[in-house]
């Protein structure tokens, strides 16, 4: 099988002739910059290669052809034509990170340092608005910079929380039209493209760090206690958010057609460590109503599968995600309650394909030995392989200061457990 159909084996539930392995297709799959650059020195040795910051907000680095290829990763992703901060991936440049790493950043990556040592980003790259990222020293990636104005609840109209949503341009269509029809025709990798704007009340979005002046509820308690007491309000920006999202779908689905094998569909997170962020019923009630359309138009209009972001220990919303349509779930975050990997792999595996849990980032892979990190990853393959549906991935995104010896040894149980 080439790559293509190992993930397509895989999504399908069958048993590919070998593992299939993702490094960073999508936003919540990849590797932060400082990482990349060491692996890539470790395993094609050292050179004037600068890696590409491909996702800003939480400086992702790339994974070109040659890095892909030597790691035998079997998925490429489709990004939106913006990044985070609102400006597209192009006319590259020279930064250096707080650690020293070199890399390279697209050209409206507009910064400026606060007295503290801070790194300061734009939306837009505006260095003329209030900045709306904040990488304080020390550290490898943005937080982003609530900009709630002041709340008059004679005031709020659920269309301030609907400015970032829209319906894609000509040119948009352009973009992923010229990129998924390279993808398909010049390589065999399977192709995962992330579609904007349908992950309802995400909250790494609710801030909008990409406008410049954003209205309505961006603070992220705010929003989270907005689910309880201003329910209606919640759910009328979703009902707009939806709307734009089916037209979305129609076009992306004309423009893609059947180059596609995965839509990441949301980034929402709804549980924290130990349970929820808030019940069952509240997602049933106000989220999974939306997600439903969602997913049901993907599913009538393409053979995509429809892949859903979501951290923590959500256990409990497992089956619902899978009765909203969802065929895929990421990042299966093992260390949270109640999400042990057998149970999970039992329960759920033949009605839900499983992207991620194949090594604990919080603990394991930064902070354990290259021994623990071995074992941890053989485990994980031989519980969540086992009858297909599972693409490897770490738990969520490798971050710049792992060790690079603990992704090494990452990479030599992949290799082991694919016998190459």
């Amino acid at each position: 099988m080439n790559s293509r159909e190992k993930l397509n084996a895989t999504l399908n539930h069958q048993t590919p002739d070998q593992l299939c392995v993702d490094f960073g297709a999508g936003g919540q799959t990849g590797m932060a910059a400082g990482a990349v650059h060491r692996l890539r020195e470790v395993l094609l040795g050292k050179s004037d290669h600068r890696v590409k910051i491909v996702e800003p907000y939480q400086m992702l680095g790339e994974f070109d052809d040659a890095l892909l290829k030597v790691l035998g990763a079997d998925v490429i992703g489709l990004f939106p034509p913006k990044t985070m901060f609102g400006f597209q991936n192009e006319g590259w440049k020279p930064f250096t990170m707080h650690d020293g790493t070199e890399v390279l950043v697209p050209e409206k990556f507009n910064w400026s340092v606060d007295n503290d040592g801070a790194i300061l980003m734009y939306p837009a790259g505006d260095t003329s608005v209030p900045p709306s990222g904040k990488m304080p020293t020390g550290s490898y990636f943005f937080d982003a910079i609530v900009r709630q104005p002041e709340i008059f609840e004679s005031e709020l109209d659920p269309m301030n929380n609907c400015e970032e949503f829209g319906v894609l341009t000509a040119e948009d269509l352009q973009y992923y039209s010229d990129n998924v029809k390279k993808m398909y025709d010049e390589t065999s990798y399977g192709i995962y493209v992330t579609i904007p704007g349908m992950g309802f009340g995400d909250i790494g979005c609710v801030p909008a760090p990409w406008l410049k002046n954003p209205k309505g509820i961006r603070d992220i308690a705010e929003w989270y206690m907005s689910g309880v007491i201003r329910k209606d309000y919640v759910k009328k920006v979703f009902e707009i958010q939806c709307e734009i999202a089916l037209q979305n779908i129609e076009l992306l689905s004309e423009t893609l057609g059947d180059m596609v094998q995965v839509a990441f569909v949301s980034g929402t997170d709804f549980g924290h460590q130990q349970g929820l962020f808030f019940s069952v019923d509240t997602f049933k009630e106000l989220y999974k109503p939306f997600y439903k359309s969602v997913n049901d138009k993907i599913h009538k209009l393409t053979n995509w599968k429809t892949f859903i972001h979501s951290c923590g220990a959500i256990s409990e919303l497992i089956p619902e995600f899978i009765d909203a349509g969802f065929d895929v779930l990421n990042p299966v975050q093992i260390s949270a309650a109640n999400m042990d990997a057998r149970t999970l792999k039992k329960e759920f595996g033949k009605e839900i394909t499983f992207w991620g849990g194949g090594v604990d980032t919080q603990k394991t892979l930064p902070f354990g030995t290259p021994d623990e990190v071995y074992k941890e990853v053989m485990e994980r393959i031989e519980i969540f392989a086992d009858g297909g549906g599972f693409v490897f991935n770490a738990i969520h995104n490798i971050q710049s200061n792992v060790p690079v010896e603990n992704i090494l040894a990452l990479v030599k149980a992949l290799n082991d457990a694919r016998g190459i």
